[in-house]
């Protein structure tokens, strides 16, 4: 087993999981390719996690025979879970992930971790979906991957294009300040990384690639997009909440100062119906209750009056991304939003009750709901274009971060003409 040193440049970590018909073919085709192509230090990790067949004892063997191999074994399953701590307790510069199937070829392996070797970015992925990756994939998973990875920059308000390619690294003083927010343990784990990346200023180099599916992957396509989908909803409610750092960390380590991304208009649309489902329950359990005290009407304004009041509060965080001062002057709008929907909703009722003056509760609730929902539309225009509009503003400056200020000075090794322009490029 090799020495860890703490020079080390790359940490090739394989994650696996009763892979005894392929990991040695795999472990001795990648250990090859470094051997000849790469010039910095290198070792690959075997993260073995809870397998049940020979995979343990293959992984011991090739860490004995290979130089530069070691393996791990961890006690639960989870490929997440097995990143985690592999990468946590690395002494390298850069960590890497690379699924033990070898489906990416490992030619993009060099401008993966070239970036982040040089300081210049802060995560590295490799991308199926550029226009000039070569793929080989059924059209069912392809289909499913390019649908999530939509619906992932539409509702997160994120821009990387593939979250799922099991290729991807991270420069370890980054990872040092994300991985303990990753809650995730298993295929989510490097989906919600990236998002809390991105979310915190963060520079993530994209790579295309050359892959190929494994016909003989176990993955559960629908049981991984649904964990995945929960996930997102998991991580965009920390967010909202304030429960994850992310601007804590942009201040730390983000590539310019902290300001929230607004969201997207398609993710807009998605968190106000959500927001929306959740205020129309909320106001018909609120209307049946008082409608038993007071009149129709009365019990229509006091139910619309406090789900507005939760709603704009809702929207204004969630939907919106506003944060700071103004929370006064938004419900005062808000308040006036609520107006202009409490006279459709009450016309509504007044309609009803000219065309029906017999009608129950029950009718009254079913042609306030569909009222409702008419004038939760115009809330969102109005939400949107007045009450919570963004003034625009100017580009913030850049600012060079301490942490990577050392990798922009000169070489002590460097040619002494190189130094010298670069320190004069420097002053100027």
């Amino acid at each position: 087993m090799p020495e860890i040193t703490k020079t080390l440049d790359l940490d090739i970590v394989v994650p696996v999981y009763n892979e005894q018909a392929t990991l040695v073919a795999s472990i001795t085709a990648l250990h090859a390719y470094l051997s000849r192509s790469l010039t910095e230090t290198w070792r690959i990790t075997i993260a073995d996690n809870a397998s049940t067949d020979t995979t343990p004892a293959l992984a011991d063997t090739l860490a004995d025979e290979l130089d530069g191999v070691i393996a791990v074994h961890l006690a639960q399953k989870g490929r997440g879970r097995a990143l985690k701590k592999v990468w946590s307790e690395s002494t390298a510069s850069v960590l890497v992930y690379v699924d033990e199937d070898l489906s990416t070829d490992l030619s993009a392996l060099k401008p993966l971790v070239a970036p982040l070797l040089s300081g210049h970015s802060d995560l590295a992925i490799g991308t199926r979906l550029d226009p000039s990756s070569r793929i080989t994939r059924a059209g069912k998973r392809d289909f499913i991957s390019r649908t999530y990875n939509l619906l992932l920059r539409r509702t997160m308000g994120v821009s990387f294009s593939d979250a799922q390619c099991g290729f991807k690294a991270i420069r370890s003083d980054v990872a040092a300040h994300l991985l303990p927010l990753v809650e995730d343990t298993g295929w989510f784990f490097d989906t919600e990384l990236l998002i809390l990346a991105e979310r915190s200023g963060l520079r993530i180099h994209e790579v295309p690639v050359d892959w190929v599916d494994d016909p003989q992957s176990s993955v559960d396509i629908v049981a991984t997009a649904s964990a995945d989908l929960r996930g997102m909803v998991r991580v965009a409610t920390g967010i909202a909440r304030g429960r994850i750092p992310v601007g804590a960390i942009y201040d730390q380590i983000g590539r310019h100062p902290y300001a929230q991304p607004a969201p997207s208009f398609f993710g807009q649309v998605i968190r106000f119906g959500l927001v929306g489902v959740l205020s129309t329950a909320a106001y018909a359990v609120i209307y049946l209750l008082f409608q038993q005290f007071v009149p129709a009407q009365l019990a229509n304004f006091l139910a619309l009056l406090i789900t507005t009041i939760g709603n704009t509060a809702a929207n204004r965080r969630f939907t919106f991304g506003v944060r700071g001062s103004g929370q006064v002057k938004h419900q005062a709008q808000g308040l006036i939003v609520f107006g202009i929907a409490w006279v459709i909703t009450s016309g509504s009722l007044v309609g009803l009750h000219r065309v029906s003056p017999e009608a129950g509760a029950h009718v009254e609730l079913v042609v306030l709901t569909a009222a409702n929902l008419v004038a939760t539309v115009v809330r969102f225009v109005l939400l949107r274009v007045w009450v919570f509009r963004r003034e625009a503003k100017p580009a913030p400056t850049l600012e060079p971060r301490r942490a990577f200020e050392v990798r922009d000075q000169p070489s002590a090794h460097a040619h002494p003409r190189t130094a010298e322009t670069l320190t004069k490029a420097s002053q100027s």
